[in-house]
């Protein structure tokens, strides 16, 4: 650089931009999942009577969440994928998701010792993060690969695939014994489905994210910008306030 230049420096690059309604949407699906977390955690203290393992409400109510949950981290892909976010920044937030999957695993193990989580949502997310991002470009090939595998846990089912170190492909034949459980198929299909989504949304009808939320729904954008964080603290809260409950019922 030139001592006597008189220019200013290059202005530092924006910082990447926000959507808040995929945001908001994000924080619809974290909080329904605090909702489910609660009715089980009312269930397991035994304040009601539930079967979170075979009554349809609950199970159709876990699908739609996980599903909500994974389609958007797809879409946030397809908008990271478009500001042009670099490995090292990937790698970054990867690490704090791959780092909270082991912190549930170890809590788990201290509640569940016979089934805790191993590979639930956040070590799904972890994996199919690099997934989607390394097939990032396969464009409309993403419609006809999320299809595929959504299909193919439905029409391939094989017992090697039934032992911890392998049923997280998801090609199993009985549901491991486990308090959560998200493989990669078919849930992969799913994150696929939201990069496609998430593309072509910003391609063609950018309007319906960079619209502005009405006023009273900004606090659900906040809290989607933070959905990791409020994923980890919400159990242990809600845990803590129902061990005070029983113990103040006795």
């Amino acid at each position: 650089m030139n001592p006597l230049s008189t220019s200013a420096p290059p202005a530092p690059p924006a910082p990447p931009s926000r959507f808040d309604r995929l945001d908001a949407l994000r924080a619809v699906a974290i909080l329904w999942m605090a909702a489910f977390h609660f009715c089980f955690d009312l269930n397991y203290y035994h304040f009601i009577r539930q079967s979170f393992t075979t009554d349809p409400f609950w199970l159709v109510q876990r699908t739609c969440i996980v599903t909500l949950f994974l389609f958007c981290a797809g879409f946030g892909q397809a908008v990271a994928w478009e500001q042009g976010q670099r490995w090292p920044r990937f790698w970054r937030r990867w690490a704090q998701v791959a780092g909270c999957a082991l912190l549930v695993s170890a809590g788990s193990y201290l509640m569940f010792p016979r089934s805790f989580i191993y590979f639930g949502v956040l070590h799904g997310i972890a994996l199919m993060l690099i997934v989607t991002r390394v097939t990032a470009n396969a464009g409309r090939w993403l419609w006809p690969m999320g299809a595929i595998a959504i299909a193919l846990p439905r029409l391939v089912q094989l017992p090697f695939f039934d032992t911890r170190l392998t049923n997280w492909v998801g090609l199993i034949t009985h549901k491991p014994v486990t308090e959560d459980y998200v493989p990669v198929l078919p849930w992969i299909g799913v994150m696929w489905w939201g990069l496609a989504a998430g593309q072509w949304v910003l391609a063609n009808r950018r309007e319906w994210v960079t619209g502005a939320l009405p006023k009273g729904l900004h606090p659900f954008a906040v809290l989607g910008r933070w959905s990791l964080s409020f994923y980890m603290v919400h159990q242990p809260v809600l845990i803590g306030l129902l061990l005070l409950a029983t113990t103040l019922r006795r």
